[in-house]
C-alpha cells in the first residue's frame, strides 16, 4: 500500500478527535455496564479488567491465543484473567477436538448466565444512548464503525 505525502486535515474544531471519542466511550460504556448494581449479588468476584475477556469471548469456545488477541491483551495478561475467571466458576479450559495439544476456553452455565445478562445491560446501555442522538443517528453511527472496522481487519489480514 502506497503512502501518501501530502499533510491529512487537521480534525475539525467542533469534535474530539476518533481516539478521543472511541476510548472515552468505551470508558464510559464500560463503567456502565459494570456498574450496575445487582452485579456484585449477582457474580460475585468480577474486577473491571474481566470486562476485556467477556467483550471477547464468544461461546463456541476460543483458544487463549486468538482471545488474547481479541481483547488486545498480552498472552500472559489474558491468561491471568481466564485463570481467574476459571477460579470463580465463570469458565472452563476443554480439549480442542481438533488439536489434542491445545484447550479451549468456555463459558460454564453461570458463565452464559453473566453473557445473558450482559446482553440485557448492552441493550439497555443502547437504548438509553441512542435517547440522546437525533433518530436514526446512533445506528448509523454504530454501522459505519461497524463497517470501519470490518474494512481494516480486512486490509489488516493481507
Amino acid at each position: 500500500m502506497m503512502m501518501s505525502t501530502s499533510t491529512p486535515p487537521p480534525v475539525p474544531d467542533d469534535r474530539l478527535a476518533v481516539g478521543q471519542l472511541l476510548g472515552r466511550l468505551v470508558h464510559r460504556f464500560r463503567a456502565e455496564l459494570f456498574g450496575e448494581p445487582e452485579r456484585e449479588e449477582l457474580f460475585p468476584g468480577l474486577r473491571f479488567p474481566h470486562l476485556q475477556i467477556w467483550g471477547n469471548l464468544g461461546v463456541d469456545g476460543i483458544r487463549l491465543t486468538e482471545l488474547a488477541d481479541r481483547a488486545n491483551l498480552s498472552l500472559a495478561a489474558c491468561s491471568e484473567l481466564v485463570n481467574e475467571l476459571q477460579g470463580l466458576g465463570y469458565l472452563e479450559r476443554r480439549l480442542d477436538p481438533t488439536d489434542g495439544r491445545a484447550k479451549l476456553i468456555f463459558p460454564t452455565s453461570r458463565g452464559r448466565q453473566l453473557l445473558n445478562e450482559a446482553g440485557n445491560a448492552v441493550a439497555r446501555i443502547e437504548q438509553q444512548w441512542r435517547a440522546h442522538c437525533e433518530p436514526h443517528a446512533f445506528d448509523s453511527a454504530c454501522y459505519t464503525l461497524d463497517q470501519l472496522l470490518t474494512s481494516l481487519d480486512r486490509v489488516a489480514a493481507t
